[in-house]
């Protein structure tokens, strides 16, 4: 069996949330002494996981960020300042648990797990979770960046890897991402997938001069155009102009709505992973959790097409699951009023009753 073929059938097992649970969440809330929903998204994503786990208990520890890091051809056409040698570096600094999501992720109760899911002539250490496709993929400009099999391969890797994290007793997952030009990428995604103009798309990423936005958003405009008989279906496009760290995040994805595990989403890279798990299987859309927005152009945009609203607006754009981490404490927090908070009944008060009428 392909490992299309194995996906397929993993997909069909994806099944709706559950409506009880998350009604029995919201009568919880309702209980709590407060205004009715005024704790607005923070209230929501409780009902949401509850709908996910099929279970009122909702529980967010213990949870993983987990980095997928790739390289990306795309980055000969010079669309980053940066070589492709630095996705190695701090895949590096992941694993001694030094960059920026390990710092956030130690205040957040969060441990971090760097993926190397193709790392251009990476040959691996301790720390880092191999599960490589490939060498990195090619330059999407002149042709396909990877074939429609290691595409999937790349979804699996990631669907598995949750539902193994979730064999042990994970209940939240935070993705992030690794690998130079992978704003490019994200954007060649969204530009397919949202039948998007580049200029609508494309931003600086870490930093693009004029000049070298130009070459990205040309770089954008060529891919799809030389690709453009394989962007049909999402598997295609992701297979035609993503990322293996793409691929691996929408597993991750995937793999939540399998599980019953929510993921957070981080950024507009995540974002775009998390779009390609909806067209795949639109029942995915029950583990995926909106951190942030980006400040990358198409941020918004990619969380509009989710149907998601963030956590989060903070103008970010590091990357590497920051925004999904910094969003754990929020849910921390809400859950402890969740649990623990006291109640009309409790407070002898009389509850407050919904009115109707538009907010």
């Amino acid at each position: 069996m392909t490992a299309e073929q194995t996906l397929s059938g993993l997909l069909a097992g994806i099944t709706p949330p559950s409506a009880a649970a998350a009604q029995k969440a919201r009568e919880h809330w309702n209980a709590c002494a407060k205004p009715l929903g005024s704790l607005g998204l923070l209230e929501q994503a409780i009902e949401q996981i509850a709908g996910l786990t099929g279970s009122e208990n909702v529980q967010l520890t213990p949870r993983r960020a987990l980095v997928f890091c790739a390289d990306n051809g795309v980055v000969a056409q010079g669309i980053s300042q940066s070589p492709a040698s630095v996705t190695a570096a701090v895949a590096h600094n992941l694993a001694l648990g030094v960059t920026a999501v390990c710092r956030m992720g130690q205040v957040a109760g969060c441990p971090v797990l760097p993926v190397d899911m193709g790392v251009e002539n990476y040959a691996g250490e301790p720390g880092v979770l191999n599960r490589r496709i490939a060498n990195g993929t090619k330059d999407c400009t002149l042709g396909p960046a990877m074939s429609r099999e290691q595409a999937a391969q790349g979804i699996l890797a990631g669907i598995r890897l949750v539902q193994g994290l979730a064999g042990e007793g994970v209940k939240l997952i935070a993705t992030g991402e690794m690998g130079i030009g992978n704003t490019t990428t994200a954007a060649c995604v969204l530009c397919a997938l949202l039948n998007a103009r580049p200029e609508a798309i494309v931003g600086r990423g870490a930093g693009l001069s004029d000049e070298g936005l130009a070459r990205k958003k040309a770089a954008v405009r060529r891919a799809l155009q030389i690709n453009h008989e394989s962007l049909a279906d999402p598997l295609g496009v992701l297979a035609a102009v993503g990322g293996l760290d793409i691929a691996g995040m929408c597993g991750a994805f995937l793999g939540g709505a399998l599980a019953g595990v929510p993921v957070l989403a981080d950024g507009v890279i995540s974002a775009a992973a998390a779009l390609l798990a909806v067209r795949l299987c639109p029942q995915s859309e029950k583990a995926i959790l909106a951190s942030h927005v980006s400040a990358e152009p198409a941020g918004a945009l990619a969380l509009a097409a989710l149907g998601k609203k963030p956590l989060i607006t903070a103008e970010m754009r590091l990357g590497e699951g920051t925004g999904a981490v910094a969003a754990m404490p929020l849910l921390d927090m809400a859950l402890a009023v969740y649990r623990e908070g006291y109640t009309f009944a409790s407070a002898g008060l009389q509850p407050y009753q919904p009115l109707g009428g538009s907010t």
